[in-house]
């Protein structure tokens, strides 16, 4: 049985159809104190063996859906609960900053282990950060979906990533979509809100270019990125991210850099999620 968190309805109802399995009826409330109530009324009338809840960790409210989900379909009585975050919220902090901060990717992680007996993450932006469960979370890589909403006519199309931490992103969505050329940006952050791009050699005078990251912020760091393709006689620039986090005006902030369009999955449930990661997810339940 498929039981949703609030961030991930959609997601969750296309996993139900993908593997062909009833989805749970669910409430989100909050009491007038502030705190918050996830149940799943489903579950406990179906009594399944095995539940897999799906919930983005966008927010804090969110984690502690999950949790709130996790321990409501243990008291149900099911045997197995599986964990799918589509996005894990505060997976970038994965280490400490500053002495005496915490690594708050291990503190989420270690909470949500208390009560998953599997835990499944799409394109983690660390892939390390599945150590921090226990037992250790599998990453899926989604990446290739993003091949699919691309134009068929893209000319001599570069799939770009912004840093060379991301060039297995582009590598992955340039080989699912066919033909095409590879490169990245070299990027120096300088701050959390200043990011130098340097241009790579590529040449993309008259080629449509597809900028690849696993998320979208505040685009900042892809406006400027596209503004350095601009300047090198560019063809169409497509954006193209797993997790469309797209904080604040970055939408806004990609429109007026001259972006075609802006394509994301629905790890997190946007405007711009033209497809699902359900397929992917599916393979590994």
């Amino acid at each position: 049985m498929i039981v949703s968190g609030s961030t991930s309805q959609a997601l969750a109802a296309a996993l139900a159809r993908e593997l062909e399995e009833p989805l749970a009826a669910v409430e989100y409330d909050r009491f007038p104190d502030g705190e918050l109530l996830a149940a799943a009324p489903g579950v406990a009338d179906a009594e399944p063996d095995r539940a897999v809840i799906v919930a983005s960790t966008v927010s804090s409210d969110a984690h502690l859906e999950v949790l709130q989900l996790q321990d409501a379909v243990r008291e149900a009585g099911v045997e197995e609960v599986v964990t799918v975050l589509p996005y894990m919220g505060y997976g970038r902090q994965d280490k400490a900053f500053e002495p005496g901060h915490p690594i708050s990717a291990r503190a989420m992680a270690r909470a949500i282990s208390t009560g998953a007996d599997r835990v499944l993450t799409v394109d983690p932006h660390e892939e390390a950060v599945c150590e921090f469960f226990e037992p250790t979370a599998t990453a899926v890589d989604a990446a290739g979906r993003l091949a699919e909403p691309l134009p068929d006519d893209l000319a001599d199309p570069v799939f770009l990533s912004p840093d060379a931490g991301a060039i297995d992103l582009a590598e992955t969505v340039q080989g699912a979509y066919g033909t095409g050329e590879t490169d990245y940006f070299e990027k120096v952050r300088h701050s959390g809100t200043e990011v130098e791009i340097t241009p790579s050699d590529v040449d993309v005078a008259d080629r449509d270019v597809v900028v690849v990251d696993d998320i979208i912020a505040t685009g900042s760091t892809m406006s400027e990125a596209v503004g350095v393709l601009r300047e090198r006689s560019v063809g169409r620039v497509y954006i193209t991210c797993v997790h469309p986090l797209l904080a604040r005006n970055a939408v806004t902030k990609l429109s007026r850099a001259g972006v075609e369009a802006i394509y994301g999955t629905d790890t997190i449930e946007r405007g711009v999620s033209t497809v699902s990661v359900a397929p992917a997810l599916a393979s590994y339940l």
